[in-house]
């Protein structure tokens, strides 16, 4: 019997390798998967002017970024903008000003394919060969309403379906990557969930990052991820009394054990 709904997910056509260069732009979910790279060495800048929820911060983001990374993350929140009054210009962040002094808007489906489209080409200008992975953040906002919530999320879904087919001659290097669909449809349970109930919670961030390591990760990555495992709780390891001569022996040890392990990989 099954007492789920699994989402199937083609393997991707490209495959991600160890300590690879890598960009995660959006919300607050692309900071929950690009620090998991961050943490397990991968070369990985993660949204270096904040956290962007919309696809016009996205883009501004991606423009103002020197890196060429090879493969970047997109993780769009939401439709909603707001526009300074004084400038007409979409800001990135209301940095807690006066909300008077801002027009709330929502970017159409196709204001959002055009930004997108926008933002694919300025990390092509950089690196043609570069692999994008496109995804819709699961995390619903209550401010907006859930009704309106899920409207701007089906605004969002939309436009990256549009684009895709306009894309393919390059499709082998734009993917869509399911992660609302795995937290709405897979992980449809409230233990899925933070305490605010509209987070994930860690294991269903895990659980993601399991299904992400699955569709886009080279067998070598899973190797070197399954040997870096063990250092990586070893220096995670909370000691007694850190002065110790034995901790630091160990402490010793284990970062050679990483030193040797990324040499080796960066040599392959």
């Amino acid at each position: 019997m099954e007492f789920r709904t699994v989402i199937p997910i083609e393997r991707a056509p490209f495959q991600i390798e160890p300590l690879e260069e890598m960009l995660f732009v959006g919300s607050c979910f692309a900071d929950s998967i690009g620090s998991r790279f961050v943490a397990d060495h991968f070369r990985a800048t993660v949204n270096p002017f904040g956290t962007m929820y919309n696809p016009v911060s996205v883009l501004h983001t991606v423009q103002r970024c020197d890196v060429a990374p090879r493969t970047a993350v997109i993780t769009l929140g939401t439709n909603h903008v707001y526009r300074l009054k004084e400038t007409g210009v979409i800001v990135d962040n209301c940095q807690k000003r006066p909300a008077s002094l801002f027009t709330e808007e929502e970017l159409t489906i196709e204001m959002c394919s055009d930004v997108l489209c926008q933002t694919i080409d300025c990390l092509r200008s950089r690196r043609p060969d570069v692999r994008v992975i496109i995804t819709v953040s699961p995390i619903r906002y209550r401010k907006y309403g859930y009704h309106e919530s899920q409207l701007s999320k089906a605004t969002l879904l939309l436009a990256v379906d549009s684009i895709l087919p306009s894309l393919a001659t390059h499709q082998s290097q734009i993917i869509y990557f399911p992660a609302y669909e795995i937290l709405m449809d897979e992980l449809r349970d409230y233990r899925f969930y933070a305490a605010d109930m509209l987070h994930p919670s860690e294991q269903a961030v895990e659980y993601i990052w399991q299904r992400f390591g699955e569709t886009f990760f080279s067998q070598r990555t899973h190797d070197f991820l399954r040997e870096w495992q063990p250092i990586k709780t070893a220096l995670g390891h909370k000691p007694f009394n850190p002065d110790a001569d034995d901790y630091r022996a160990f402490l010793a040890e284990t970062r050679r054990k990483e030193a040797e392990l990324l040499k080796r990989y960066q040599q392959q």
